[in-house]
């Protein structure tokens, strides 16, 4: 397997897979016999690894293949940096009053109204990084950058779905509760309701990362490229 791209394939598939590996049918098991802390402590290093793996072979396949489009006007960029934007502001709303996250306080959370960011959406951490995913392939439509960023929003989308069923046997009825009341899918309608919060903390967010992005990679985006 000397192909970079065939290799990369084989990373990518190896960091989805031991996601979801770990994350349900080995999660009970390996919980019981290494301890909940045990357990996390061994899904991290098996993350960073897979991870790590794929973004090592990324970088070694040539970036120079013909680009499926045009991904370079100022079109698209306005496009993705707009996404990007969203994917902030889903990012920062969804690290308070998360009953996805680990929170002993996660059953109660789940029975409250809807506000916030959950307005939009009750996976807004996972649709941040399904966006991000997008938002690249549609300036970089290159066969490399279809494989990372598919790995990622392949698991985020079907991992959040998954996590659905795992948290309604976990968690019952506040589960249900809280499925009732809230969408898997985005409504883009409630955004301007997410809050002062998500939006200030995700606006500098996008700002930063962003501004990073040009003195890091060489490549500026969002508003910076046309600063």
């Amino acid at each position: 397997m000397d192909d970079p791209l065939t290799i990369l394939v084989a990373a990518a598939l190896t960091f989805i897979g031991t996601h979801f590996a770990l994350s349900h049918p080995f999660r009970a098991p390996l919980v019981k016999r290494l301890g909940a802390g045990g357990f996390m402590g061994l899904y991290s290093l098996v993350a960073l690894a897979s991870f790590a793996w794929m973004a090592l072979a990324f970088r070694a396949v040539p970036p120079g293949a013909m680009p499926w489009w045009n991904g370079s006007g100022d079109v698209a960029w306005a496009l993705a940096s707009a996404v990007m934007l969203v994917a902030s502001v889903l990012l920062v709303g969804s690290l308070r009053g998360n009953p996805a996250l680990p929170d002993p306080r996660a059953a109660e959370l789940a029975r409250h109204t809807p506000r916030g960011i959950f307005v939009v959406t009750r996976h807004p951490m996972m649709w941040s990084f399904a966006l991000w995913g997008a938002s690249h392939l549609l300036v970089s439509p290159t066969p490399r950058v279809a494989v990372l960023t598919f790995a990622i929003a392949f698991l985020a989308l079907i991992g959040s779905r998954l996590q659905d069923t795992k948290k309604m046997q976990q968690m019952g009825e506040s589960w249900s509760i809280w499925e009732r009341h809230t969408s898997f899918q985005p409504q883009l309608c409630g955004l301007p309701k997410a809050g002062l919060v998500p939006w200030l903390g995700g606006t500098a967010l996008w700002l930063g990362a962003t501004w990073l992005h040009g003195l890091l990679i060489g490549m500026p985006a969002g508003l910076w490229r046309w600063i």
